[in-house]
């Protein structure tokens, strides 16, 4: 059987026997494993190279399933579920006592979402448990959005990766908990915080903690090419400090005429904040592929998408 593969029999098959594949969403590629199978989430927490105290992401055929795994659901939290699933939203709530401590980081709360991707909808409509998914990347790289990218990553170590093409969003879902029953962001994500506010009001921020993360993509140092990345509002006067360097240079919409830029990447030469967002991740990988010095990023306007690319954009640079 080759890696890359179509068939959602073969998907079937390989997770009912404790396996994991590699699975689309709109958002990025996961690393896929029965929740209830303490095989099968070991396996994605090593393969990864993910610390245990970093919980991982519970997948939902539909939101009617929601009461198996979580209690207790804030009425804002069924408001938000009704609005974005299946969608880039991952609502983190008390978990139910069947949820395993080891997909949650030894947490009492669970994060879960419905991805909106029709190949893995299907897959999820044929088994008998939820998939936990984490994105399938060594901890702290690049998030994929290929299934080659996923490849590239494991081809060693996964049995399958379920390809279903270019992940549409191309950043992880918005993560958002309660607290008394009001919305908690953890994670900026692909559904914009100006949306989720419009369904139920002002959102607190809470989107960092590198010693007992509640939600996955808390941790400072995060989503980082190998290649060392630099994120500035002015990438014309960064270039200016790296005389007689390979620079390979990420920005918004216009592209900047500098004889010491080697590589360029424009993620949208419309200005639109969604396109640029679903392509950063394999800008990334394109820049990290060409034998840079370093990479300089631009620093993008800080309103709707642009929010969550500067959000990935900074926990990938040099601190």
């Amino acid at each position: 059987m080759s890696l890359i593969s179509n068939s959602i029999q073969n998907a079937v098959s390989l997770l009912n026997q404790d396996q994991i594949i590699g699975i689309p969403t709109e958002t990025v590629y996961g690393l896929a494993g029965n929740i209830f199978s303490p095989k099968a989430i070991e396996s994605i927490f090593a393969m990864k190279k993910r610390p245990f105290f970093n919980p991982l992401i519970v997948h939902i055929k539909s939101a009617e399933d929601l009461s198996t795994i979580a209690r207790e659901i804030p009425q804002k939290a069924l408001l938000l579920a009704a609005a974005f699933w299946p969608g880039p939203l991952t609502l983190v709530l008390k978990k139910q006592t069947a949820i395993p401590d080891l997909v949650t980081g030894g947490k009492d709360t669970v994060a879960v979402r419905v991805p909106n991707h029709p190949l893995t909808l299907s897959l999820l409509e044929q088994l008998a448990y939820p998939l936990a998914a984490p994105s399938a990347n060594p901890f702290g790289c690049i998030s994929p959005t290929t299934a080659t990218h996923v490849a590239g990553y494991f081809k060693d170590l996964l049995p399958m990766v379920l390809d279903g093409g270019v992940c549409q969003r191309g950043i992880e879902s918005t993560i958002i908990g309660f607290e008394n029953g009001d919305p908690v962001l953890y994670r900026l994500g692909s559904l914009a915080i100006e949306h989720i506010e419009a369904i139920v009001g002002t959102v607190k921020m809470s989107t960092y903690d590198d010693l007992a993360p509640v939600a996955p993509g808390m941790l400072s140092r995060h989503y980082a090419p190998l290649t060392t990345t630099f994120l500035t509002p002015d990438v014309k006067e960064k270039l200016k400090t790296f005389p007689n360097q390979r620079i390979g240079v990420l920005v918004f919409q216009k592209g900047i005429d500098d004889p010491k830029i080697a590589v360029q990447e424009i993620l949208s030469s419309t200005g639109n904040l969604a396109e640029a967002a679903s392509q950063l991740y394999a800008a990334l990988h394109r820049l990290d592929k060409c034998d840079l010095d370093c990479i300089i990023a631009e620093r993008f306007p800080d309103v709707g998408l642009g929010r969550t690319i500067n959000d990935r954009l900074k926990r990938a640079t040099k601190k």
